[in-house]
């Protein structure tokens, strides 16, 4: 989802309508929306890993909560994180919520998401409507930027209410959110506002891009030690970077030498 690797990534078109663009370099496939912005990219012999940064952290949740029963997303783009979760975590079931049909279609025809079953189902519809219909979920995942901004209908104290209502007792949302968005720090705070402060962000590796947690009770392993440990093991099942989560949540958390504490973010990067 930047716009900077929209133009480095820019190869030849495979598919334009709608809207929508799929292009094709060096081996990766991107998806765009409207824009040069890469709202997806996925390598053609790694189908299901998570080739952008910030899809792989938005898996850093599973520092602080075990993977989930039941998962709803909210955005398809390419289904990077659709398809990660449905090779890599057998025991969740996902709903996936996407406003436009044409972008489920071009995920299925280019990106590889796997057919409709029992652990994957996709509605076409507004996340924001939708919502208030959840319910049990241990998991929400929304990442529902176009080539521009955050759909408005997401971005209201509304809609964080009812998905921390929908939340199962242990529930966590993830939520992508872009730091140069001139609403960042009204989005964030809306959040924070929404979960009583039981939120921690992660900037991914990659500048521009953030990941807040906001947790419908407050985690239990937030010292540096039990995130250090619970992070190696994550690595070894999962190929993903934890350790470096870990020590990346330093830069917008309130913490000290023993770990993080909830509830004192700092937007600036």
């Amino acid at each position: 989802m930047f716009g900077v690797l929209g133009r480095i990534w820019g190869g030849p078109l495979l598919f334009r309508g709608d809207g929508i663009e799929v292009r094709e370099r060096q081996g990766v496939r991107t998806l765009h929306l409207d824009s040069d912005t890469v709202q997806s990219a996925m390598r053609i012999n790694q189908p299901d890993a998570l080739e952008l940064s910030y899809t792989r952290a938005m898996m850093a949740f599973l520092l602080f909560a075990p993977p989930p029963r039941s998962a709803l997303l909210v955005g398809l783009g390419g289904g990077s994180l659709a398809k990660f979760i449905y090779r890599f975590m057998p025991e969740t079931r996902l709903h996936v919520v996407e406003i436009k049909r044409e972008v489920i279609d071009v995920a299925h025809r280019f990106f590889a998401l796997p057919s409709e079953g029992a652990r994957l189902s996709i509605a076409i519809g507004d996340g924001a409507r939708l919502i208030g219909q959840q319910k049990n979920r241990d998991l929400m995942l929304i990442d529902a930027y176009d080539g521009r901004s955050l759909a408005a209908s997401l971005a209201t104290e509304a809609f964080f209410r009812a998905a921390r209502s929908a939340l199962s007792k242990l529930g966590v949302l993830v939520m992508n959110l872009w730091s140069n968005d001139h609403a960042f720090d009204r989005n964030l705070q809306t959040i924070e506002h929404a979960f009583d402060g039981r939120c921690l962000c992660l900037p991914a590796e990659r500048p521009g891009n953030v990941i807040v947690f906001a947790f419908a009770v407050a985690p239990e392993r937030l010292g540096w030690m039990e995130l250090r440990e619970h992070a190696a093991g994550l690595q070894q099942r999962f190929g993903l970077e934890f350790p470096r989560f870990v020590e990346r949540l330093r830069a917008m958390n309130a913490c000290d030498t023993s770990g993080l504490r909830l509830g004192a973010m700092d937007s600036r990067d």
